[in-house]
């Protein structure tokens, strides 16, 4: 029984190149978990296939900026001339369901997160070292060497953030991460913090 009814906001993030999305979806996958993936608010048009409310929740620039203007999201961004953002209204109708809601984004959006939502579960995904955060850089071929090195000085200056976090999970092998994860969802559900209240009225009823 989960003493803990209400869901957790679990928010995956850590520098580019360290595998952030690959062990979020190799914890999609895994087998007795109640994880909805946080679906982004952009300004962009929809691309071919791509479903509004699935992909993306397309708006328009007008109804983003008012809702920036409106505090209603974690965390914002724009790229390229179109505005991206998490909602907060999205997140919240989901974590009243009782759905283990991850976000996954880069670190200073986390740090944004973290300013707005202090319950929410933050990880760290690390490499096992530089040198291994390097070699994925270079195995995903599609940047140039200038871009790999600007990408390399930008993680260093992201590792020392890492302390802001609850969790650090070394991505050494992508299950053993995702195990980790599941295993650190399991234990924030324990917590007396968030188990105290349900626990309390187990105790009243019996």
């Amino acid at each position: 029984m989960k003493l803990n009814q209400r869901g957790l906001l679990i928010v995956i993030s850590g520098p580019s190149g360290v595998g952030k999305g690959t062990v979020r979806e190799a914890l999609f996958e895994m087998e007795g978990h109640d994880l909805v993936y946080s679906t982004s608010m952009t300004t962009r048009p929809p691309r071919e296939g791509e479903i509004d409310g699935k992909d993306y929740y397309f708006v328009s620039k007008e109804e983003f900026l008012e809702r920036i203007k409106n505090d209603q999201f974690l965390e914002y961004a724009e790229f390229v001339g179109n505005y991206y953002g998490t909602p907060k209204d999205k997140i919240d109708a989901q974590l009243e369901q009782g759905k283990e809601v991850v976000l996954e984004i880069e670190v200073q959006g986390a740090l944004q997160v973290r300013e707005k939502v202090k319950d929410a579960v933050f990880i760290f995904i690390a490499p096992p070292n530089k040198e291994a955060l390097f070699r994925r850089l270079l195995r995903r071929g599609t940047e140039d060497p200038e871009t790999i090195d600007s990408r390399m000085k930008k993680a260093e200056r992201e590792f020392p953030l890492a302390h802001k976090y609850d969790y650090i999970v070394v991505n050494d092998e992508v299950m053993n991460a995702a195990d980790r994860i599941i295993a650190i969802i399991r234990a924030e559900h324990a917590k007396t913090e968030r188990a105290i209240y349900k626990y309390r009225e187990m105790l009243e009823v019996d």
